[in-house]
Formats: C-alpha cells, structure tokens, sequence
C-alpha cells in the first residue's frame, strides 16, 4: 500500500488546527487504497496551538508533530517537516486553509495520472487584492529575470512525487527558496488553477519584510540579472557623465563669460550617482549574504519534540 504525506507548517494558528485536520482527513478517506500521514511543523507557537497539536495527535496516530525549539522562520521550517515525510506521494499546504484541503483530490488523481508534481496555482485569491497584484508583478519579474522558467502564481501548494523530494534532498539548501527549486529540478509537471480562500481564523504573520525576504531570496538563488545590471548601469552611468562633462566643456569655452553652471547640476548629480552606488551595493550584499548562508551551514531547524513519528 503507498503512502500520501500531508505537510504543513504552523505559527499560532490555534482556531484553524481542528477544521484543518478534519477537512484532510475527510478527503484521504475518499482514497482507501492508501495509507497517509499528516505532518505539522510547530514554529514554536506563542498561542493555545502546541495543546491543540496533542490533543489530535493523541486521538489520531497519523498525525504527526515537529515542535521546534525556537522560531526557525517560515522557509525553514516547513522545508525540514517536507524532508522528514516518507510517502510516495507528498501534499504541501498551509494550515490557514487559505490553500484549500480539497484540492488533494485532484492532486491525487492527476498524479495517478503519470503527473510527478501537481502545482496548484492562482489565478485569483479572496485574500488582500493590492498584496495579489504586487505578487503577480514579482512572480512576472522574477520570470523575466530568472535563468530557468519559473512557475506563475506558484507558492508551493501541490503534490511532489517521492522522486521529487529525493531531488530536493541533493541540494542540501540552508535557506532554501522552494517553488524555484521545484522550477529548476523538472519532472512532468502539470498546473492546476485554484481560487485562493480568505483566511477563517487568526492573522497573516506575513509583512512587508518576511514577504522582501523570500523575494530577495528568489532572486538571489534564481538569477545573476542584479549584478549585471549593475556593471551595466556602472558603464552608462560612466558614458553618460563623460558626454556630459565634455558638453559642458565645449559650451563653456564658446560662452566662457556668459554661462555659469551653478550648484544644482553638481548637488543632483551627486545625489543620483550616491542613489545608484547604494542599490547596487545593496544587490552586492544580497548576494554576499547569501554565501554566508551557505558558508555556515546551519541545520534547517532545531527540534525539541516529535509526536507519533
């Protein structure tokens, strides 16, 4: 009997813990002629969830728990729950139920199918409005500007074949930037359009700099375009000075007693060229710290329980 894994990170998602666990199960019960588990992935919750983790864990010996020893962040966390499942199959959502649980239907028959990765897409979202625009602008970009195609509207929510996740476990990434990853490794793939639910219970713990880091984080592991452009930018920047300076040169001996250059052109352009200096010194860091990930190779996370594995 083949196995399906259920993954799903958690922070202080207390009100959602209950309907998410029974809305999953109801949909594996569809599908008799396969063993599951279900994994949560506590990120040391500050709320009533870690007793709600135990109270199901201890009615249902399927479900299973990591509870971290701290806060390891909401890339790392999840990804180290991804690498512990053991099913031939591996189902991805979050435990906000903004990724709707019955979409592992359809994940399941597409991969009955000959699918290894079932990527659930949207196209539209219930959610913030304004926030899905800037994401569909992001996810555009960083299309444009990444070496391999890269996944529209992707956030991770799909199914991954166990062919997939030994792939994933080659790479040995600290910080990894997933729904890249499942771009550059390959496998027949198939999009399935879904519409993204508001969120029930509890607030998003994304913000402006958790959702700058995983862009940044994208773009870093995915594309080497900022650091071209900024040698690019550093040569027309150069060729544009140098045009300017020998304009300026050339009017100020034919008007030598009637042109005067002032201190606006000098403050704003030394203004702009501190500017583009700062963002690409900025890009460079991006990148810099990056290799310092790498370099120190931390664990994913440090567990301080497991229940039922």
């Amino acid at each position: 009997m083949k196995t399906i894994s259920i993954v799903s990170g958690c922070f202080n998602e207390e009100g959602n813990l209950h309907e998410f666990h029974a809305r999953v199960t109801a949909v594996l019960k569809k599908f008799p002629q396969y063993d599951y588990e279900i994994i949560m992935a506590d990120n040391c919750s500050t709320d009533n969830s870690r007793s709600v983790i135990r109270e199901i864990a201890s009615q249902d010996t399927r479900f299973k728990a990591i509870l971290n020893a701290n806060n390891f962040g909401h890339i790392r966390s999840p990804y180290n729950a991804l690498l512990q499942a053991s099913g031939d199959a591996i189902v991805i959502l979050c435990s906000d139920l903004q990724d709707p649980p019955e979409m592992i239907e359809t994940f399941l028959l597409k991969w009955e199918e000959g699918y290894r990765v079932v990527c659930a897409v949207k196209p539209q979202t219930k959610a913030n409005p304004v926030m899905f625009l800037v994401r569909r602008f992001y996810y555009h970009l960083l299309a444009s500007c990444s070496e391999i195609h890269q996944i529209q509207n992707f956030t991770g929510f799909g199914l991954y074949d166990r062919k997939v996740i030994e792939a994933l476990k080659k790479y040995h990434e600290p910080y990894p930037y997933f729904r890249g990853l499942i771009s550059e490794i390959g496998f027949k793939r198939i999009e399935v359009p879904f519409v993204q639910a508001a969120r029930k219970h509890g607030k998003t713990k994304n913000n402006f700099f958790t959702l700058y880091d995983i862009a940044m984080t994208g773009f870093v592991n995915h594309t080497k375009l900022p650091l071209r452009l900024a040698a690019f930018m550093g040569f027309v920047v150069a060729g544009l000075s140098l045009i300017a300076a020998i304009v300026y040169f050339i009017y100020k001996l034919l008007y030598w007693d009637q042109f005067n250059v002032g201190l606006a052109p000098l403050v704003i352009g030394v203004f702009f060229f501190s500017s583009v200096q700062l963002i690409f010194i900025g890009i460079i860091g991006e990148y810099i710290g990056a290799i310092w990930t790498q370099v120190k190779n931390k664990p994913l996370v440090i567990e301080e329980e497991r229940i039922n594995f």
